[in-house]
């Protein structure tokens, strides 16, 4: 797995990070989704690796290995936020002052918070299975609330959720080696069955009901757009057609002159599923 990368810790801004990177080239930073880590990366890395460009793939602040900082009331230490912080941080501490970032599922939260936050750093964003957060609460309906019930149990803190998934992680995750790669798979169900990293994971969506949304709205009132181009890319066999209809017309009050994207024959975990699609669409794009 990763064959030619190296394995490190960097300091990110107030947590660190483990990191994955190799390659040499133009620099793309990989930002996973929830519950994986880094390694749902890693038949993509080195299909971009040889295509030229130097990769970095991190574990988010919270997830897998990297540090999981003590929260507050309103769960700004797990905000995109910080976790785009962390990612500027990183990328500066290798070497890289501007670069390509891809983020999926909460991934592509911090990517687009790294995009609005770090406009000089972003050279060209791509979303994959996402849109604002603030877009899908300000359009959650009930088909939403059914599909996606999870943000909203993850987001408690009354009644948390740490105690249901920890007392049987597989059953609720149910990731397989198979779908994953063995030595991913291992490196997810370590980060799964850790219950600190769990609690880490419930903090990310209850950062996403307060004070992302907050982030998200603020920006729209404001007009603030993603300045660099930006591709968003979703699965045929996810919902994300299903819960927007035209998944581009929802971005484009977000998007500055160049917004393109479309589906990708996968199912959720594209990186996984379809690795050589996606590096196409992506290395289409960031060639315009």
């Amino acid at each position: 797995m990763f064959d030619g990368f190296e394995l490190t810790r960097c300091q990110g801004d107030g947590a660190r990070l483990r990191v994955r990177h190799g390659g040499q080239g133009s620099p793309v930073l990989l930002l996973h989704g929830h519950p994986r880590t880094h390694a749902t990366w890693h038949r993509v890395a080195p299909l971009l690796a040889a295509a030229g460009h130097t990769v970095v793939c991190p574990d988010l602040r919270g997830y897998g290995e990297s540090e999981k900082p003590p929260t507050d009331r309103r769960h700004r230490p797990y905000s995109k936020r910080a976790m785009a912080g962390d990612c500027v941080a990183v990328m500066r501490h290798l070497g890289h002052d501007r670069f390509a970032v891809v983020g999926h599922d909460r991934g592509a939260y911090v990517a687009t918070r790294l995009a609005l936050d770090h406009p000089q750093a972003v050279s060209v964003l791509s979303v994959l299975d996402a849109v604002p957060i603030g877009e899908a609460l300000r359009r959650c309906d009930a088909t939403f609330a059914a599909k996606w019930w999870h943000w909203f149990f993850l987001g408690q803190t009354d009644k948390p959720a740490e105690r249901v998934i920890s007392a049987d992680p597989d059953a609720w995750y149910r990731g397989t080696a198979e779908q994953m790669g063995a030595e991913a798979y291992e490196d997810y169900r370590r980060a799964i069955h850790d219950p600190a990293t769990v609690h880490a994971m419930c903090e990310d969506y209850r950062a996403g009901l307060g004070i992302d949304r907050e982030h998200d709205d603020a920006d729209r009132q404001a007009g603030r757009r993603v300045g660099c181009p930006l591709q968003v890319l979703w699965a045929t066999r996810d919902d994300m057609a299903d819960l927007y209809g035209d998944v581009l017309g929802v971005w484009r009050d977000w998007a500055g002159d160049r917004l393109e994207g479309g589906p990708i024959e996968s199912g959720h975990h594209m990186a996984e599923e379809a690795p050589d699609a996606l590096v196409t669409a992506l290395r289409a794009f960031w060639r315009l």
